[in-house]
């Protein structure tokens, strides 16, 4: 359960999608379901599902990854929802990954100042992260997320049975997120993957199954907290300073979360540098990446790029850069406004 003034659940499970029409509940007459082409196929099988609960269920394919978080996309997403007449009393359901949910939830917030929502994430990344948590936006050409709103959803439902088409590729970018949680907050998750990496990232799995649960749980438990990001929830940037310049350096062409370990990797030599974590902790955060086989180096010539990217980022605050670094595991602090100095010789700890 996510608290706060509009508390919703998080349901984790398996063949969970039946009980959407009792999400969704009686008031509701029109549906939009907003997918990417891979999901084509199984959108189709969902609307089938509600066409006998609503009067009408529309789909809205929208294009694969970040190139689904442009404010085209949402225009042609609300062009389907005015043809329609769509009211307050209607729905969006973001059926995805964390891009999908990202602007499905946009879309729902924007719409007559905001329509009931529901998320149904299909990626690791969309489940632990993305679709919980009310943070909704879309991209522009300066930077990732520089136009959105938080805006909750009436319920998460995290079906683990979506993922069984997943690529490893895709599994293992998506634990970048489930591993930042593990150094922010719950370290059982970095102990289930020393432990049996194999066994860690197999949807069919017990372990797979608890580190989702206990990766949402995180979640929740901060933006029960901190809905707006005015405090405790800025710890979950861990890594998201550097991997979103990098997401941009790349055009967006590097998953999130090849991006994040990256930049996990930085925040943590940026906490040796200022005295707050210590040599094994900062290897670790190696070692559990590469045993994911997920980037921790970046090329040194990109640095200036990198960091004019990051002065403009959504996190910096009065022009002043903050970064999420670590005094342990578990307990995450802001470094802020620190030395461009300091910043550089952090670089060169990651550069290739």
């Amino acid at each position: 359960m996510v608290g706060g003034s509009l508390p919703y659940e998080v349901v984790v499970g398996r063949d969970i999608l039946s009980s959407l029409p009792e999400v969704l509940g009686e008031r509701v007459s029109q549906v939009l379901v907003v997918h990417p082409p891979t999901l084509g196929a199984a959108a189709a099988r969902l609307r089938e599902m509600l066409l006998g609960s609503y009067k009408n269920v529309l789909l809205a394919e929208v294009p694969d990854g970040e190139s689904a978080k442009r404010v085209e996309v949402a225009a042609f997403c609300w062009q389907i929802m005015g043809q329609a007449d769509f009211t307050r009393t209607d729905a969006v359901i973001g059926f995805g990954g964390g891009a999908v949910t990202d602007l499905a939830g946009f879309v729902a917030a924007t719409w007559l100042r905001g329509v009931k929502l529901v998320q149904i994430p299909t990626t690791v990344l969309g489940m632990v992260d993305a679709a919980v948590g009310g943070k909704t936006g879309i991209n522009t050409a300066e930077g990732k997320n520089l136009v959105g709103s938080f805006y909750a959803p009436s319920a998460v439902l995290a079906d683990l049975d979506t993922l069984a088409t997943l690529s490893q590729n895709e599994i293992r970018a998506g634990f970048a997120e489930v591993v930042k949680y593990g150094f922010i907050a719950e370290p059982e998750i970095l102990d289930i993957v020393e432990k049996d990496v194999d066994l860690a990232i197999d949807p069919q799995s017990r372990e797979f199954r608890r580190i989702i649960e206990l990766s949402i749980a995180v979640k929740a438990r901060v933006v029960t907290e901190d809905f707006r990001e005015q405090g405790l929830r800025e710890f979950l940037n861990y890594g998201h300073t550097l991997g979103h310049a990098i997401e941009h350096a790349e055009r967006y062409q590097w998953r999130h979360g090849a991006a994040i370990s990256v930049g996990m990797v930085y925040a943590a030599e940026l906490g040796r540098l200022v005295g707050t974590l210590d040599d094994v902790t900062v290897d670790r955060h190696r070692s559990v990446l590469e045993l994911l086989t997920l980037p921790t180096t970046y090329p040194a010539g990109r640095w200036p790029g990198l960091l004019s990217s990051m002065q403009r980022d959504k996190k910096a605050r009065a022009g002043m850069l903050r970064f999420v670094v670590l005094d342990r595991i578990g307990k995450p602090t802001v470094l802020a406004g620190p030395d461009e100095t300091l910043l550089f010789t952090a670089y060169q700890e990651i550069a290739s």
